[in-house]
């Protein structure tokens, strides 16, 4: 019986990654750098060392580092002034609530990358748990963020659904015991998704007693 969800944020609350990807393509190219799509995607939903590597070695060395990752974030602030939830994203965590089910959050990010975004989409009150970067040693794909989720939710891992748009998530909450429903966003919709449990393109027009209902029968008819 699933009694909780809990759902990462960058990337799929808000599309995020997409807003990265592009800034970060953007200042690049001004260094003659290219940033293939698959090889952000790779490092989506996990620390930024994998980044910065592709970058060191792109560039030869990390002198222009912090000018890039400045002029990035810049145009990032920019864009998410006006960036809006994802389609079905309101509806989902009201449903969650309508069926009484324990709701978190679990991200690879800092609480204080969030928790403005929270704030201003009138989402923070769904949650009645909210794990971050600072509150474990390791993140995504290692299962940590997850297991304490579930853990201040009160429930098992297996009584508990993921919803995930990245590699490295779906890695973390299967490694955690729980079920994972992969919601891809443009930067990872084409990622080969090894562990999960079911995909859907959009959480708009979706029920979740429905999937959930759908998810049971699959668990069951194994």
């Amino acid at each position: 019986m699933i009694k909780a969800v809990v759902f990462d944020f960058d990337g799929l609350l808000l599309d995020t990654e997409t807003v990265w990807y592009e800034c970060y393509k953007e200042v690049l190219a001004d260094y003659k750098v290219e940033l293939p799509l698959p090889v952000f995607a790779q490092i989506i939903g996990t620390h930024d060392d994998a980044f910065y590597q592709y970058m060191v070695e792109q560039l030869k060395g990390n002198e222009q580092i912090e000018a890039i990752n400045t002029a990035a974030l810049a145009l990032h602030k920019e864009r998410m002034a006006t960036i809006v939830l994802r389609e079905g994203v309101k509806e989902f965590l009201e449903e969650a609530r309508a069926l009484n089910l324990r709701i978190g959050l679990a991200t690879s990010s800092n609480e204080s990358w969030i928790m403005p975004f929270l704030k201003k989409h009138e989402l923070l009150g769904f949650f009645e748990t909210i794990q971050t970067r600072d509150h474990v040693k390791k993140v995504k794909p290692d299962p940590e963020l997850y297991i304490k989720a579930v853990e201040a939710l009160g429930v098992n891992p297996e009584e508990a659904i993921a919803f995930e748009d990245s590699l490295n998530g779906s890695i973390a909450a299967k490694r955690a015991g729980m079920n994972c429903i992969i919601v891809p966003n443009p930067v990872t919709k084409d990622l080969e998704f090894q562990e999960f449990d079911a995909r859907i393109e959009t959480m708009g027009g979706q029920s979740l007693r429905t999937l959930i209902d759908e998810l049971m029968r699959g668990r069951n008819s194994v």
